[in-house]
Formats: C-alpha cells, structure tokens, sequence
C-alpha cells in the first residue's frame, strides 16, 4: 500500500462541473455558501493517490483524540490568482491532546458526497503521543499554497 501525494483526478473533472464551491464571499455564485471541506488522516496500509474519489474509513487512523472523517477546515485564501495560476489556501488544522500514527491525509468535501480533493503524503509515519497532531499548510501564494492551478 502506498500513499503518493496529488491533486485527485475526479477533482479536476468535478471543478470543470462545477461540483465544488470554495467562495466563502458568495461572489461566484450568489445564492449559495462555500462547501465544507474536511481533512482525514491515514495509516501506511491505505492506498490513496490521484486516482482517489472519495473519503472512507478504510485504514483511517484510530486512536486518542481523533474521530472518523477528521477534521472541517477553514478557507484561509479565498480563489484567487496571480500571474497564470490560481490558488486557494486552508488554515492549518490540529487534533489537541491526540494519540495517533498517520502516514498522509485526504482533502475532501463533505458538501458534495465526500468527494476526494487532494492526497497529502508525508513521507513516512508521523505520531504524536497525548499531544497536538497538526496540518501545517504550506504559504498561499502561486507557488506553495495546497491548492494550485497552473
């Protein structure tokens, strides 16, 4: 099994649909509010890769201070653009007081039936033990934030 960091397949195909909503200023689309976004965390035994589509509970992490579907996130950057590459950013996330090995994550939205966004892979196990468990999400800018369009 293998984690392999990505922007998922299906995400891209859904974005062109219009399948997914991270305006939180409503200027898009006007009658509507952004989609909730959530972060879960894996063990070295999933298989997560672009071709990913979905959240599951299949080899999510267990343990102290952590529940199935992991965490909501924050929009931190709304849509925006600099030069040719649009950006979008989240707030970095953490799970207090947690006991738990995760070797990589998933991105998805739970507004729009938990559909797969980006696989996060960290390069190996990273624990934590009774202490905080945190995403720290690279700077919001055309080069580094998570998610990027070229």
């Amino acid at each position: 099994m293998a984690i392999t960091q990505a922007m998922c397949t299906s995400f891209k195909v859904e974005l062109l649909s219009g399948g997914h909503n991270f305006n939180t200023t409503n200027v898009a689309r006007s009658a509507d509010t952004a989609d909730t976004f959530k972060i879960a965390l894996y063990t070295s035994s999933a298989s997560l890769d672009s071709t990913t589509t979905a959240y599951s509970v299949t080899n999510e992490v267990s343990g102290t201070g952590y529940s199935a579907g992991g965490n909501t996130l924050t929009i931190s950057q709304v849509p925006t653009s600099s030069s040719t590459t649009a950006f979008l950013d989240f707030s970095d996330t953490t799970w207090s007081s947690a006991t738990i090995t995760a070797n990589g994550a998933l991105i998805y939205n739970s507004t729009n039936s938990d559909t797969a966004v980006a696989v996060l892979a960290f390069g190996g196990d990273k624990t934590s033990t009774n202490g905080d468990f945190s995403i720290i999400f690279p700077a919001a800018d055309a080069s580094n934030a998570i998610i990027r369009i070229a």
